[in-house]
């Protein structure tokens, strides 16, 4: 049965709640903290954060990843730079202004209460990463230089040339070393959790496998937190790095937790486009670099004259004439979509036709190539390592590709899900992007769940567990759990089909593109969710993988990631089918404006969507947390 349910947001006005709830929050003492364990799977910015701000603190921390090394985890492919508040190049930026970009650029979808407190955090980031040693980029007299993104006027983005991700997450992992180092962490490296342990109705730990040896572990501790990252390589071409998955938050979501807004993923507009069947993921390139590069596509669709000769007359800045308030920033949904309807016109450009340019001509003319080269120079680099071309003497062709999910599992305030004792952090969880997330907020999010949020709102959790005894491994919640898991395992083994989990996940991944992609509609939802089906029934009986449980055995990792993308997959797009409206991210064609722009509906669908697993992947239970508005009016979210 349906229920509304909330998100336990503390009283007060917006820009006081936070303090309100560290003020009140119930703590653990120094001497009670070394005896509660603390289980945290991921070590990307947010769980690498996370495990090392809790062990400083005193917790017996245990960390997971399934890379060989900790710091190989996703988040060191994120570039562009991360937001902050601190007005440094004083254009009126304000905690407030940031705030309400924040949520009208996720259309506002999302929670204002968790939107308020990443902005508000935001300024403590910097002096943190910059106490670690991230090399941000800085002015001539030493003061940290900032850029714009898509979807604001101002700028707020710190950054460290084009690897911003990688910088800060080499200060994450040393910190986690440091800890490590200390005895206060214990890395599994090459482990992936399979399934979540609940005693009690509480999660007390998982299972994992470790994947050198085949090995099934027991993993036992007071919580878990889960911070394994987004699920948008389910479009099989995505951003993401060929690893990245769903298991960890959709194995939880099939012991209780919620799944909020799965339908709401990111289509990230500066990707190199693809070419050819070959591939199995595409290279994001940063959307910093639509601060200085133009994107054009010839006026007539025949044309066949280089990009540098094409005379300007001749060219469509198609960003620039249709949101001339934001042209080329204009946010990622929107922009993603432009390029969609150029190429679909049939002006795109490349091999393919399925690209556009994004041209630095004027930009190299006005401030010199050496300045280009010092703002992006490893990207150009990058670029014409790819494909040969170089961008400082003819435009980059770029195409949009599957990106980020706003969508994860459902936490309150805390940060905790719907079963008691497990957390969910970073882009594994939903609360802070609404439909759309603006550039530069990911990382934000990531560090702020793990550094300032986490280790108060866990603290809050475990207050009342100082009482219970170290989790026995052996207790037949244990057991029961672990022999599903192998039973699983081995239903892979036995198939002996003749199709192998790549290639089940190319063809839903072509599926999802096709149908909850960029456009939505009612016919091809129902269509989707018709094939997805279907499609499933063909891996459960003509799945092929070769090998054994106990041994080194990728392709058995492929196929329970590929298995749960199968069900995640009509749940996606359940989850767009329901929603009678276009907000951010997800645009349905029976819902737009006379000029092609999302007609969001607020009176029919102001809520975020948390769906209930039921035991069938075909017939979820939807439960609603309305959206409420205290500080903001939802507007038409428009940038022109």
């Amino acid at each position: 049965m349906s229920i509304t349910i909330k998100a336990t947001i503390p009283e007060g006005p917006i820009a006081e709640k936070w303090s309100n709830y560290k003020a009140k929050a119930k703590l653990v003492s120094p001497n009670n903290r070394k005896k509660l364990e603390v289980i945290v799977v991921g070590t990307g910015l947010a769980g690498a954060s996370a495990a090392a701000s809790l062990a400083e603190m005193g917790y017996n921390v245990k960390s997971f990843c399934f890379q060989d090394s900790a710091r190989r985890a996703h988040s060191v492919a994120a570039q562009g730079g991360v937001n902050a508040a601190k007005n440094y190049k004083n254009d009126g930026d304000s905690v407030y202004r940031m705030f309400y970009d924040t949520l009208k650029g996720g259309d506002f979808r999302s929670r204002e209460a968790n939107t308020y407190r990443l902005a508000e955090c935001s300024a403590s980031l910097i002096d943190q990463a910059v106490a670690q040693g991230v090399p941000f980029g800085r002015e001539y007299g030493g003061y940290l230089r900032n850029r714009s993104f898509g979807g604001v006027q101002v700028s707020r983005t710190f950054y460290a040339r084009g690897q911003t991700g990688q910088q800060l997450l080499l200060g994450s992992y040393q910190a986690l070393l440091r800890q490590q180092n200390a005895g206060k962490v214990k890395l599994y490296t090459r482990h992936e959790m399979l399934d979540i342990v609940m005693i009690d109705c509480k999660a007390r730990g998982i299972i994992a496998r470790n994947l050198d040896t085949g090995a099934i572990e027991r993993h036992g501790a007071h919580t878990v937190v889960l911070a394994t990252g987004g699920f948008g390589k389910i479009y099989y071409l995505s951003t993401l790095a060929m690893g990245c998955n769903a298991s960890a938050i959709w194995r939880a979501h099939k012991k209780g937790a919620f799944m909020a807004n799965p339908s709401w993923t990111q289509i990230h507009p500066t990707s190199l486009p693809q070419s050819g069947e070959h591939q199995s993921k595409l290279t994001l390139m940063s959307e910093s670099l639509r601060n200085d590069g133009r994107i054009w596509v010839p006026k007539d669709k025949n044309e066949t004259r280089l990009p540098g000769i094409i005379p300007e007359e001749d060219r469509d800045y198609y960003l620039e004439r249709k949101y001339p308030a934001f042209g080329n920033l204009a946010p990622r949904d929107i922009a993603s979509r432009a390029a969609k309807e150029q190429i679909d016109l049939g002006k795109g450009v490349g091999p393919l036709k399925n690209a556009v340019y994004l041209d630095f001509a004027r930009a190299i003319k006005e401030y010199g190539q050496e300045v280009i080269a010092e703002r992006y120079g490893n990207l150009f680099t990058m670029y014409k390592k790819i494909t040969g071309i170089d961008a400082y003497k003819e435009p980059m062709k770029i195409s949009p590709a599957a990106h980020f999910s706003m969508g994860g599992l459902w936490v309150d305030y805390d940060l905790q899900t719907s079963i008691a004792g497990l957390f969910a952090i970073g882009e594994a969880n939903f609360s802070d992007h609404g439909a759309n997330r603006l550039g530069a907020n990911s990382l934000l999010q990531a560090c702020v769940d793990g550094y300032f949020i986490l280790p108060y709102t866990l603290q809050n959790y475990l207050a009342d567990e100082i009482r219970t005894p170290k989790t026995d491994i052996d207790h037949p919640a244990f057991k029961e759990t672990e022999m599903k898991v192998r039973e699983q395992l081995e239903s892979f083994l036995k198939c002996k089909g003749s199709k192998t989990a790549e290639e089940f996940h190319k063809e839903l991944g072509k599926e999802l593109y096709d149908k909850c992609g960029l456009l939505r509609t009612k016919e091809g939802l129902q269509k989707a969710i018709e094939n997805i089906k279907k499609l499933r029934k063909e891996f459960r009986e003509n799945l092929l993988v070769p090998g054994d449980v106990e041994e080194v055995n990728s392709e058995l990792e492929k196929a329970g990631r590929v298995s749960d993308y199968m069900e995640l997959a009509e749940l996606m797009c359940i989850d767009a089918l329901q929603r009678e409206e276009s907000c951010g991210a997800h645009f349905r064609a029976e819902h737009q404006t006379e000029e092609g722009e999302a007609r969001r509906d607020d009176e029919n669908y102001c809520y975020s969507a948390a769906w209930e697993w039921t035991g069938n992947p075909s017939s979820p239970v939807l439960n609603k947390e309305p959206l409420v508005f205290d500080t903001v009016t939802p507007t038409v979210r428009s940038y022109k």
